[in-house]
């Protein structure tokens, strides 16, 4: 059974239709990703997965069920926007946070303690929530998202404001959390993000979804037009082959070919071995940043 399942959502306000024929769903264990450029629909999509806003078209099953109430329990979520209140001590807003989705007083003041333990900012447990830096500020956001052990997990933008190590942290408890079998609904403007953590995406478009499917699938869909060459000496010529379209020179003799389909890979292989020794040549499939710029274009990326 689907943790999460939305079929055919429609919501408007007024004339503008913010979101229009929405189908996905989220599994238990999986990390879904729903992207699209910045007024896409993204975050009117998430909040209908949170209950907040009814669609006016549609259906949406939490755990094969209609909403109810005590389904917010089973919700967390980490908007993109601070959402915690900056005067509050941070121990004191994460257990009342706690309580409110219904864990008893000592249980959450023990997994607080726990879950800064883990971030490893348990010394921030007395200190207000404007004393910290922006990165630590969304450590606490996402504790405060996971404190209940929720099964619905709604992550928007999960790593701004952290710094690369902190970006690993969190990356690697978001997997856990997934491992353990929750269902996590995933939105981010990053792409490289997407293909280490998501399993299936919808990418959005002015409210109509354009892409949907696997990451595999969906990239094994587009056609691949780059080849890495790297050489032990300097290459001439490239871009007069046929069907080369770009070159681009990169350090350590490092060639970045774009193509078409009149390109031949192996006789630019050949082309390559008449001049020098190749170390490295690949032809490449398109990243899912390529993708999204080609589909959602590139003043959005």
């Amino acid at each position: 059974m689907n943790a999460l399942e939305m079929t055919g959502i429609v919501k408007r306000y007024g004339e503008f239709t913010a979101v229009d024929q929405l189908n996905l769903s989220v599994r238990p264990g999986e990390i879904y990703g729903l992207l699209g450029g910045n007024g896409a629909g993204k975050t009117t999509s998430m909040r209908m997965a949170l209950g907040i806003f009814a669609p006016d078209e549609g259906k949406i099953l939490w755990e094969g069920q209609g909403y109810h109430q005590s389904l917010t329990r089973k919700f967390g979520y980490l908007p993109e926007e601070r959402g915690l209140y900056a005067k509050v001590r941070v121990g004191e807003q994460l257990v009342y946070l706690a309580k409110l989705r219904g864990m008893a007083t000592k249980d959450a003041e023990k997994a607080v303690r726990s879950w800064l333990a883990r971030f490893e900012v348990e010394h921030y447990l007395e200190k207000r929530v404007e004393e910290l830096s922006k990165g630590n500020q969304q450590k606490i956001q996402f504790i405060a998202a996971v404190l209940h052990k929720p099964s619905i997990l709604i992550l928007d933008e999960a790593f701004s404001g952290l710094d690369p190590v902190n970006v690993e942290l969190l990356k690697g408890v978001v997997k856990t959390i997934r491992d353990e079998g929750v269902a996590i609904l995933f939105s981010t403007h990053r792409m490289d993000h997407v293909e280490e953590l998501c399993q299936q995406v919808t990418i959005l478009k002015r409210s109509k979804t354009i892409v949907s499917g696997t990451v595999r699938g969906i990239k094994e869909s587009y056609p691949k037009d780059k080849i890495m060459v790297q050489t032990v000496d300097t290459l001439d010529d490239l871009a007069t082959l046929p069907g080369i379209t770009h070159v681009d020179i990169m350090e350590d003799h490092r060639y970045q070919l774009t193509f078409d389909e009149r390109a031949n890979p192996r006789a630019i292989l050949q082309h390559a071995l008449s001049q020098t020794e190749v170390m490295h040549f690949q032809v490449m499939e398109p990243t899912m940043n390529e993708i999204f710029i080609k589909v959602v274009g590139e003043e959005h990326a």
